[in-house]
């Protein structure tokens, strides 16, 4: 689904960040015709925090990437809003959710991002659930690697990439784009996997043909 929908956008130069079972990955990736560029790369600690596969991620980014997290079913409509967004710097925002547990949130002060993080501070003026999907310029890329390095040279291995990213929010203007009532879930545990067969993939299938 992912390939498919950067694909249709004109997206086909990929990489992947891959760490646990990577052979599954490989194979499922390998069966995709529309993928004609994959690239893996193996961040070797990935039982600890997402900042590991970010940074690994560092020396593919040599020009306009779109950061995607890996557990997201969504309809391909979220992708086209965060691509064909007026923003140059982008962060996909379900506004129609608040946060009840671990959601990670976009936080919005005067216009722009200022945190993409599971504690939203309480001086905000928009919040909603982040998608986990980030757009950056070739020319933010710099500052979002440095905002990420310092982290790692501080030890902080076991981080969420989105708490490095603070620098880089502060540094660079970076927008949203809102996709509240498309469908989408990340799944993180069994009970999203079963809200994702019966609720979101119905809702892909009947958007497809509709």
């Amino acid at each position: 689904r992912y390939f498919d929908a950067l694909a249709r956008l004109g997206v086909t130069r990929i990489c992947m960040v891959v760490g646990y079972k990577q052979e599954h990955v490989r194979e499922a990736a390998a069966s995709y015709p529309t993928a004609t560029d994959v690239t893996f790369l193996v961040n070797p600690d990935f039982e600890r925090g997402s900042i590991g596969s970010l940074w690994t991620a560092r020396e593919a980014m040599d020009d306009d990437v779109v950061i995607m997290d890996a557990d997201v079913l969504f309809h391909p409509a979220v992708l086209d809003r965060l691509l064909n967004s007026s923003h140059a710097n982008a962060l996909l925002m379900d506004e129609t959710v608040t946060q009840h547990t671990e959601e990670c949130m976009v936080v919005m002060r005067q216009g722009r991002v200022t945190a993409l993080s599971k504690q939203v501070p309480d001086e905000c003026d928009l919040v909603g659930e982040g998608v986990g999907f980030l757009r950056v310029e070739r020319a933010a890329v710099p500052q979002l690697l440095r905002s990420v390095e310092s982290r790692v040279k501080q030890g902080l291995l076991d981080m969420e990439y989105e708490d490095a990213l603070m620098d880089f929010f502060r540094e660079v203007p970076v927008g949203v784009e809102k996709i509240g009532g498309l469908p989408w879930i990340e799944i993180d545990f069994p009970e999203d996997l079963e809200r994702a067969k019966q609720e979101i993939l119905p809702r892909l299938s009947e958007q497809g043909r509709g």
